[in-house]
């Protein structure tokens, strides 16, 4: 049995790998649509960016799925929670675009890098998951890590500081409810429901904010919806070679992403605290997932071991 598992253990290794490229190439398409959001939310309105941008990314999405998965997606078991998810997703993406306007990438997403922490803090009260100590204090250390950056009492805490804190959160409670989805509808009903959903309800938002657009600047729509498109597929597929807690490290990637776009793109680049902050969080949500898959592990062991 031993010397199966080793046996085995070579093409494992290469799909974990292979999961972890998708992973990684799935945060630099993110980090370059952030890029080019913060450059559209500086001449235009957010409402009117995510509604062009979702607009742009339908037909995308109905190709990859194709007209056999869009019916074979359309219905869902949980329809309101597919609703509401996507609704909270909508309005959390409207408070980043805001944040971008006013702060640098890396700033903004120094504080979304809590969100896997917040995930594990929801998952007890919500999904009825147990968190062990190691984990709680991984937790704690990462939310002190988001008090270095916003520092509250010892400068100005920047208004967009605290929405990005609240689009943490936000996030955080999105993919909880994503999870619940999961246990009802297949990955791809979530992401048809999703598009479809999203762009339905901005939809009743984003034309009363219209404004014309360069024809550079539709170019720069057409690239976002690409790039999503194109990082939401590459995600999925690393989660198909590599489990969840393999992947969810090498997401902190997204960080270096906002910093090298910030600094080549809008001449940004963080301060020491931020920097700090950040360090702490990652560090924090690194440790968390290592002991998730510790955890997960154990569990596997257990159960192999009573049968």
């Amino acid at each position: 049995m031993r010397l199966e598992r080793e046996a085995g253990s070579g093409p494992l290794v290469r799909s974990e790998l292979r999961g972890i490229a998708l992973a990684v190439f799935a945060m630099a398409c993110f980090g370059a649509m952030d890029g080019i959001s913060k450059h559209l939310v500086t001449h235009h309105p957010a409402p009117l960016v995510l509604w062009l941008r979702h607009l742009a990314a339908l037909p995308l999405v109905l190709l990859v799925l194709g007209p056999a998965g869009v019916r074979r997606n359309l219905r869902s078991t949980r329809p309101w929670l597919q609703i509401g998810r996507t609704a909270l997703l909508v309005v959390e993406m409207g408070i980043v675009l805001l944040c971008f306007r006013a702060l640098p990438l890396a700033d903004v997403h120094a504080v979304l890098a809590a969100t896997p922490l917040i995930v594990t803090a929801l998952s007890v009260p919500l999904l009825g998951e147990r968190v062990g100590w190691r984990r709680w204090t991984a937790v704690a250390v990462g939310f002190s890590g988001v008090l270095v950056i916003i520092r509250p009492g010892f400068a100005e805490v920047h208004p967009a500081l605290l929405l990005a804190a609240l689009a943490a959160g936000m996030y955080a409670l999105y993919n909880i409810l994503t999870r619940l989805a999961g246990t009802a509808d297949p990955p791809q009903t979530s992401f048809l429901w999703q598009t479809v959903v999203a762009a339905v309800l901005l939809s009743l938002v984003g034309p009363f904010y219209w404004q014309p657009l360069t024809p550079a600047q539709w170019g720069l729509l057409a690239a976002l919806a690409t790039l999503g498109a194109t990082g939401h597929y590459c995600l999925v597929r690393a989660l198909a070679h590599a489990p969840a807690v393999v992947i969810q490290p090498f997401s902190y990637t997204m960080l270096v992403w906002a910093v090298v776009i910030g600094y080549l793109v809008f001449g940004d680049l963080p301060d020491r605290w931020t920097v700090a902050g950040a360090l702490v969080v990652v560090g924090a949500g690194c440790y968390a997932a290592w002991r998730e898959h510790v955890r997960s592990r154990a569990a596997r062991a257990a159960v192999g071991g009573s049968g």
